[in-house]
């Protein structure tokens, strides 16, 4: 938890300065400091999601509203990276093995429909910062919560309730999804691994699929929305992409993710806890 707390001293400056949702600030020195950390930030997010095979989305949400972005720009912003670092996950994964296809598409049956649904619908700044702030908190508390070792899973398909439930539940991840400019990673993973549906690595390789057509989905349900990102989303790209590809190397090669997870988590508990205060 050392490391764990000098990234909260890092990002604690930022935090005190800028509200979630405003307009960047005045000060230049502010913004040049904010277009430096971001980015690095956005590249450090997209490497320890990417390893336990999601893309980050609401890391970079929590950033972008530590920055200041205007909640209009960071739905769509959310999406593009998501897309771009889960499709390098789900193929390094599927590479490797451990996407299980079985399982996998009854959740995206139901949830890819209700993402283009939510990503139709428009939120009312205050609620969806609520909302967004309920989430992080949720993945805060999943990321500290997920087992460190492999529990062993077993057969999702011998149980008659399996093929109902990871319906229902793929459309209220997806609806969640859409709403917020998440890919649903946060929900999924926690849900195959304690009903013990599919171990660690099998949840990872799940996840980044599911992710992947979830943020397809909410952002063709918004297409609209794709004129209000900002100039510098093609620098957070270039950086989210550089930390898939290191991420997702290091999790097929089973890189042990329990100090990264609580670091992020840091990130994610401040953001989140200032988006409910505001």
């Amino acid at each position: 938890m050392q490391t764990a707390a000098l990234l909260a001293l890092f990002v604690a400056p930022i935090l005190g300065q800028l509200e979630p949702g405003a307009p960047l600030l005045d000060d230049p020195a502010t913004v040049a400091r904010i277009d430096v950390v971001l980015p690095v930030l956005i590249f450090a997010i997209a490497l320890i999601f990417s390893s336990v095979g999601h893309a980050g989305a609401s890391g970079y949400l929590a950033v972008m509203a530590l920055a200041g972005v205007a909640p209009a720009a960071m739905r769509p912003s959310a999406l593009l990276l998501n897309i771009l670092v889960a499709s390098i996950g789900t193929v390094r994964f599927h590479r490797a093995g451990h996407l299980r296809w079985r399982i996998l598409l009854p959740f995206a049956a139901g949830s890819i429909p209700f993402a283009f649904l939510g990503g139709m619908l428009s939120l009312p700044d205050a609620l969806y910062a609520r909302l967004l702030g309920v989430i992080l908190l949720f993945a805060t508390w999943r990321l500290f919560r997920l087992p460190p070792t492999e529990p062993v899973s077993h057969d999702a398909h011998g149980s008659r309730w399996f093929l109902p439930l990871a319906v229902l539940c793929g459309m209220g991840i997806g609806l969640l999804a859409g709403l917020t400019g998440i890919g649903g990673g946060v929900f999924l993973s926690p849900l195959l691994i304690l009903s013990k549906w599919a171990n660690p690595r099998q949840s990872a390789g799940i996840a980044a699929a599911f992710i992947l057509m979830n943020s397809v989905a909410g952002v063709l349900g918004r297409l609209a929305s794709v004129a209000t990102l900002p100039p510098a989303v093609g620098y957070w790209a270039v950086c989210a992409v550089l930390g898939g590809i290191i991420g997702s190397e290091l999790g097929v090669r089973r890189l042990k993710q329990h100090t990264l997870r609580r670091m992020l988590a840091v990130v994610l508990l401040m953001a989140g806890g200032k988006l409910l205060m505001t």
